[in-house]
């Protein structure tokens, strides 16, 4: 517990003294004027330049200080940026760490929340250790990392709640000990109420209703959006009142309502302890509707709040402010006499500047001894240089920078060394050697931790090649997914599947057939039409140590679960610097379908969105099969597109269907060839494999890669080894132009150099600029065709023999 804290957790309510009370009431005072002193110098220190930007909890101290009070070991939060006063009274984050972060400080060990990667008040708990290794998540107290998307993490708070209920129903899972107790854990969420109009608010909040989760979600209700006021917000300009209906009664499923002033402290602990007790114990989602809520700073450093409230309403916050009314409540109370709360006052303000700057001096000390010494290496330069005042007027301006950041000594040393770029002299040469130095460092800093990279990366999974006996039987795509899901799911008890249509009649194409009835619907599960929390319910159970795969019917329909998949799961790495991570398993099916909204391969807006996650893009259901047994023994999130007209197509069926393993980018060369390089994926690839025979005939023989996963791509740069013997380039896809192409042919061209080994223009065959409309002739018109195939290429062939390949139309 924090040194600001009294825990009072094992203390029987009938025990408890007078003085004992008011300890913790007095406790309670300092940790919420504490966290109100943080909001008012880390708002002077933006508007002095020392921060970037400040957002803060000012306003909603004594409701956090009551939600605190029920907050456990194993439970988690999922909130948003208001939460700084919940985070001090818990633990789980400190004065200094707060200002560290606020002055984006790099640092993992100053700020463990996100080493200077979020703003302010985006808080996060380790859950894994530096070997990517979980820790006792029933043993700490957890916070989901923040996102600033106000309403972003309403998803993802759904699936830590339901994970709970995994927990506490299925009895397969009880050896997990260190992940929950008996599913005793309630995940905390906090909302403003102008987010409650955002659609995942309600998406979120309709789920947690028909599952029946222990999901605790506090509304902050000050009365305004920034500077829009609840009347252009909220129907009723009252988010409880219109969730009525969700109020559950005898004979159905529904929530437990609650609603409190937040000045109020006395009434705030009474309804949290009642609110949490029946949602732990009865496992029955609570909203907490705080109301009388302020902001006494405004919104943010952007900009003040007299702009858009009324003098009458700016009073009224005065008078309402929740720590004054706590205040006065404690003297008429004989709590504590003004007396002592000046001095408790004083103290704390002392205790909150002097955290703050220690904080300051971590960073500033640290860049300021890298300064003089990229200083005196640049004067030493200069003793040695023809460019010497140029280079004294450089050390000159960074020796005077005012609270200096690491880019103002990069950027000097930097100038430093394009101003003598035609010397060479030893000066120069230990110069080099410390920019080369500095910038490893800060591509660890700021640019490092995309992925959690641990032992247990997909990527380092053992290579095991399917197995076929002599008399494999020949079954449908969808035949060889069936079984490989259902050996996983023997194997792997943490493994669960849900989506829609996938439970009681095993997927729309079958591939989880018959697996319901034999593994339960705990297991195997069908949702509602909601995307969003589809992928928000996978993500959750995936932090909290379980295996999910998650299920969006058709690949098109992505997009209505983008926000989750790019805001949350995709930067979670990156945005803890691999403090959590969250192994979830997207599954989708697309490619050759036909009609606006079935049309399949959005992949150039997938690759450029979700970068974070494994994509991968088999070419058939044994591909598939292979990357699913390879991505469930690993750590990391990934999207699986099947190839929807794949799964009646006829496959042999490996003896080892659940073990064998397909490698993440490993690019295949499907058939050797020595006229073009043709790179294809999906299903566009077996029409390509289709035009070979046909080119064939007149003399062209290509070479065919599928490079079975776009992130990552070809990490042997078989794509370029191909060109050095083709010098031509053909990609096909189906996406829309410049979208996937224009994605693989920077890797090729680019990362791989591959436009050393050109001839002639590389080239693409994609779809056309719409998407494709209905019907077998929409189709053919708007995406690659065999025909368009065999003459792009055939084109492409003539370009450089015209006499022997002469033009065809």
């Amino acid at each position: 517990m924090p040194t600001t804290a009294l825990d009072t957790s094992n203390k029987p309510e009938t025990a408890l003294s007078f003085n004992d009370f008011k300890n913790i009431v007095i406790t309670d005072y300092r940790v919420g004027f504490e966290s109100r002193q943080a909001s008012l110098i880390g708002r002077r220190e933006v508007l002095t330049g020392k921060a970037k930007f400040g957002i803060f909890g000012d306003g909603k101290e004594v409701a956090q200080l009551a939600m605190a009070k029920s907050f456990r070991p194993g439970d988690w939060r999922a909130g948003y940026y208001r939460d700084q006063t919940f985070m001090f009274a818990t633990g789980m984050s400190t004065l200094k760490e707060f200002f560290a972060q606020l002055y984006a400080n790099p640092d993992v060990e100053k700020d463990p929340a996100s080493a200077g990667r979020q703003m302010n008040c985006h808080f996060a708990t380790r859950t894994i250790n530096q070997q990517g290794e979980w820790n006792n998540l029933t043993e700490m107290m957890n916070c989901a990392a923040d996102i600033s998307t106000t309403g972003g993490h309403m998803p993802r708070l759904l699936g830590l709640a339901y994970a709970s209920k995994l927990f506490r129903q299925n009895k397969e899972l009880e050896h997990l000990s260190n992940f929950s107790i008996n599913g005793n854990e309630v995940a905390f969420g906090t909302i403003g109420n102008a987010s409650t109009s955002e659609g995942l608010f309600f998406e979120a909040f309709n789920a947690a209703g028909v599952l029946q989760v222990p999901m605790a979600i506090s509304i902050w209700d000050d009365a305004y959006g920034i500077s829009v006021p609840a009347k252009y917000q909220t129907t009723k300009e009252d988010i409880s009142e219109i969730l009525k209906g969700f109020q559950r009664e005898e004979g159905t499923n529904g929530y437990e309502i609650f609603k409190v002033r937040g000045w109020d402290y006395v009434a705030l602990c009474e309804t949290y302890e009642k609110a949490i007790s029946i949602c732990r114990q009865e496992h029955v989602p609570v909203m907490i509707h705080v109301t009388e809520m302020t902001q006494p700073q405004g919104h943010s450093t952007s900009g003040s709040h007299e702009r858009y409230k009324s003098k009458e309403r700016l009073a009224w916050e005065d008078e309402h402010d929740c720590l004054l009314q706590m205040r006065k409540w404690m003297v008429e109370s004989a709590i504590a006499t003004s007396e002592e709360l000046d001095l408790l006052e004083e103290e704390a303000k002392k205790y909150v500047r002097s955290c703050q700057r220690e904080a300051w001096n971590d960073l500033q000390n640290e860049i300021k001894a890298g300064l003089n010494h990229a200083n005196t290496l640049i004067n030493n330069l200069a003793s040695a240089s023809a460019k010497s005042d140029r280079l004294q007027e450089i050390a000159k301006t960074l020796a005077e920078c005012i609270d200096p950041a690491r880019r103002d000594v990069v950027a000097a040393v930097r100038q430093a060394l394009l101003a003598t770029v035609k010397e060479n002299n030893e000066a120069r040469g230990v110069l080099l050697s410390w920019i080369k130095n500095e910038t490893e460092k800060n591509k660890d800093r700021f640019n490092s931790k995309l992925f959690t990279d641990t032992p247990y990366s997909p990527l380092k999974v053992p290579v095991v090649a399917a197995a076929y006996a002599d008399d494999a039987r020949t079954v449908d795509g969808r035949e060889v997914l069936n079984a490989c899901f259902d050996t996983n799911f023997t194997r792997d008890k943490t493994i669960v599947a849900f989506g829609e249509d996938v439970g009681a009649i095993g997927d729309v194409n079958q591939g989880f057939a018959g697996l319901q009835a034999k593994y339960s619907d705990l297991r195997i599960a069908d949702t509602g039409i909601r995307e969003a929390t589809i992928i928000g319910q996978g993500m959750g159970l995936a932090m909290r140590g379980l295996r999910p795969i998650a299920e969006i019917q058709y690949l098109d329909y992505l997009m209505y679960a983008m926000n989750v998949l790019s805001d949350d799961l995709a930067s979670l790495s990156y945005r803890t610097f691999a403090g959590q991570k969250a192994p979830l398993i997207v599954r989708t099916r697309g490619h050759r379908l036909e009609g606006i909204w079935h049309s399949g391969s959005p992949l150039g807006f997938i690759l450029n969105a979700l970068r974070g996650i494994h994509i991968c893009v088999p070419r058939n259901m044994t591909q598939a099969a292979g990357m699913y047994n390879t991505l469930l023994r690993g750590d990391e999130p990934a999207l699986v597109i099947e190839c929807l007209n794949g799964y009646r197509l006829k496959e042999k069926l490996p003896a080892n269907v659940g073990d064998f393993t397909v490698p993440l980018g490993k690019a295949e060369i499907l058939r050797q060839g020595s006229d073009i390089t043709v790179i294809s994926y999906g299903s566009t690839l077996r029409m390509v494999q289709e035009a070979a025979a046909d080119l064939e005939a007149i003399g062209i023989n290509i070479e065919i890669i599928d490079p079975q996963t776009l992130y990552p791509f070809d990490l042997d740069h078989i794509c370029a080894e191909s060109l050095k013997k083709t010098n031509k380039l053909l990609i096909v896809d189906e996406d829309v132009p410049g979208g996937a192409s224009a994605y693989i042919l920077q890797h090729i061209l680019e990362v791989q150099n591959g436009y050393y080994h050109l001839d002639g223009q590389p080239c693409t065959l994609t779809a056309k600029q719409h998407r494709p409309p209905y019907g077998s002739d929409g189709d053919y018109f708007s995406k690659p065709s065999h025909e368009d195939i065999v003459e792009t290429i055939y084109n492409i062939m003539g370009e450089t023999n015209p006499d022997r390949y002469p033009a065809i139309y």
